[in-house]
């Protein structure tokens, strides 16, 4: 298992909170934890870093993973929306659930990207996003996520890693809930928005650099 200690790297930009979107949502069902919907080979895993928009950009270009979903989850309400997460009144963080494949990469290469790309001493707030729905936060799947994920955050602070103490919750997924269809492959289909040109596409860029031996082949 790779545990080891990870160099003190920050990706997180400062930048304004994404926007809120008044059009009409498409209310998403939800996603049982326990529906079998993955093939037996693959795993799931389940990130709160801030906003989903990047983190889910980040984890679509890792070998391994086969799919990506921007969600909600760590809320008491169902099936919410996205302006309801929002509000910072439902309980939920905004999250990126991964479908990977254990084989190619493993759930601790996992955690190191998850902990590397987001200031996870910081709480309920990531760079000027402020409001419990930006919490770092991951949500185990199973006894041997926590397990892994509770070594790993232990042996950070052990070890100093970051300036300050973790602060990211490792608590068990009880229920996911897949955001509105507009913010799926969000960075992926709207490159030239703004907010993905202003913050987005800088932080991938350090990312490609960063994790360069873990990407898939990309044509930028």
């Amino acid at each position: 298992m790779h545990m080891s200690l990870l160099a003190t790297v920050y990706l997180c930009l400062p930048g304004a909170a994404a926007p809120a979107d008044d059009a009409p949502r498409q209310r998403q069902p939800s996603r049982d934890v326990d529906e079998p919907t993955q093939p037996e080979k693959l795993e799931l895993a389940t990130f709160g870093a801030g906003c989903f928009w990047c983190t889910e950009a980040m984890f679509e270009r890792v070998k391994g993973v086969t799919k990506v979903v921007s969600g909600y989850a760590g809320g008491t309400t169902e099936h919410p929306t996205y302006r309801q997460v929002s509000s910072g009144q439902t309980g939920h963080a905004e999250v990126v659930q991964v479908a990977f494949d254990p084989a190619t990469i493993s759930y601790a290469d996992l955690l190191e990207i998850f902990w590397k790309t987001h200031d996870p001493t910081t709480l309920n707030q990531q760079g000027p996003d402020f409001g419990t729905q930006y919490r770092s936060v991951v949500f185990y799947h199973n006894a041997q996520q926590k397990q892994v994920a509770e070594a790993y955050k232990q042996q950070l602070d052990d070890s100093r890693t970051f300036p300050s103490p973790i602060v990211t919750e490792i608590t068990p997924l009880t229920s996911f809930y897949a955001a509105e269809d507009y913010h799926q492959d969000y960075f992926s289909l709207n490159r030239q928005q703004p907010y993905c040109r202003q913050y987005i596409s800088p932080k991938l860029k350090k990312f490609n650099q960063l994790f360069h031996d873990k990407l898939k082949d990309q044509d930028e």
